[in-house]
């Protein structure tokens, strides 16, 4: 005996709700904004002193935090493996996910990673553990390329995020997003400051070894630098370059890392002529020694390369230093306080002292049979190690991963 008419249609709508309902249970656990945090099982990895030569291949670009762990990026994830010198990416000593915000960019202080969403969110972790030390808000990045598979401009050259250590021992986190800059305590991630402007006049920020802000405004006349106080925002010189266009690019030079603890910049027009400048606590002074563009800044020493020669220069005055004429030609693809780390033509990763033009150490960076048909990409370097993309000879900027990178692990990671 079947159900009368109004009955059915009464069970029809039940069942169509209960599957509706369940859809909807599936889908918001599905689509519904998240976070995992998988938090180190292992103690923290003590520090050591890797062989000098490559250590190395990766598939993503590795950041090197406290000399112990490596940290890497994804579309939606921040995580990390031990130690700095294993030969290959390992299981994730820890990992950081959230959806469906998309990773911006991360630096690393000291023990703090911190890390850029796609929907303005800051968070940090302790990198001993991978907790969460403390989350803020903040505005939209600024408009930004797709990274490449590496994400070596994600963990390199984070636009938005940069670090400034102040004279009285404070850490200040810098974060400039669309329209906005802000500054944050990177110990419990409290706003000092904000600074907000229309979307599109706030160029790339950085700061100083002075533990002051640098950053770029285009929209109230010509381009003009901005300094700023690190701790409370306020505005202390606005300048630009005598005899510079209206429009410039500046390029910070001699940093810490990153963008982070910069001695100097450079100034260069559309004609690819460049001027350098020292930066500290008051106006920039001209450094004819960073004029050249494969130049690097250690101190106020200039490393830069020409015909062959690799020469260390006063950057205040362009006086040489020292020369040496062995090397061939060469490239700067990398350097650090003491040492800056030069390609050859037949791929040997040479690092000098910049102080005396002194060889560090000079080996072929390559490793097994990956031979040394390769240009170099993006190349970072910190406490010793370098890292560098290896893409194919002849690959432009606009050429997809698959025709740019030559191989499935194209990041070599040595140790100098």
């Amino acid at each position: 005996m079947g159900f009368p008419k109004g009955r059915r249609a009464v069970a029809a709508l039940v069942a169509v709700l209960l599957g509706v309902g369940a859809a909807a249970v599936v889908g918001y656990r599905v689509l519904a904004p998240a976070e995992v945090e998988t938090v180190a099982r292992a103690s923290y990895p003590a520090a050591i002193t890797p062989n000098v030569g490559v250590v190395g291949r990766l598939p993503v670009a590795p950041l090197i935090v406290d000399g112990r762990l490596r940290v890497y990026a994804a579309d939606r994830q921040v995580y990390a493996d031990q130690p700095a010198d294993s030969r290959h990416r390992v299981t994730p000593y820890w990992s950081y996910r959230r959806w469906p915000a998309r990773l911006s960019g991360v630096v690393a202080d000291g023990t703090t990673v911190v890390s850029q969403w796609s929907d303005g969110k800051l968070v940090a972790l302790d990198a001993r553990t991978g907790r969460v030390a403390w989350r803020a808000d903040a505005a939209e990045p600024g408009v930004r390329p797709k990274p490449r598979r590496t994400y070596a401009a994600t963990v390199w050259e984070p636009s938005g995020l940069s670090v400034a250590h102040t004279a009285t021992g404070r850490t200040v986190l810098v974060v400039a997003g669309a329209g906005q800059l802000g500054g944050y305590d990177l110990v419990d991630g409290r706003r000092l400051w904000r600074v907000d402007q229309e979307r599109g006049c706030l160029g790339a920020a950085g700061t100083t070894a002075s533990g002051g802000v640098l950053g770029l405004t285009k929209c109230a006349g010509p381009e003009t630098v901005e300094f700023r106080d690190a701790v409370t925002g306020a505005l202390r010189l606005r300048w630009r370059p005598p005899g510079a266009p209206d429009v410039f690019v500046v390029t910070p030079v001699g940093c810490r890392q990153g963008r982070s603890g910069c001695r100097g910049l450079r100034i260069s027009g559309g004609d690819g002529s460049g001027q350098g400048w020292l930066v500290g606590g008051g106006a920039p002074l001209a450094a004819p020694g960073l004029d050249g563009v494969d130049t690097a800044l250690d101190g106020e020493r200039a490393v830069g390369t020409s015909a062959g020669v690799v020469t260390g220069r006063s950057a205040r005055t362009g006086a040489e230093l020292w020369q040496r004429a062995d090397l061939g030609r060469v490239r700067i693809i990398a350097a650090e306080p003491g040492r800056v780390h030069l390609l050859t033509e037949r791929r040997d990763l040479v690092t000098l002292d910049p102080a005396t033009g002194a060889e560090r150490s000079r080996f072929a960076l390559t490793i097994g049979a990956d031979g040394i048909d390769w240009q170099p990409g993006r190349a970072y370097a910190t406490g010793g190690y370098v890292a560098v993309e290896r893409a194919r000879e002849g690959a432009g900027p606009d050429d997809d991963d698959q025709a740019y990178f030559r191989m499935a692990e194209p990041v070599l990671l040595a140790a100098t």
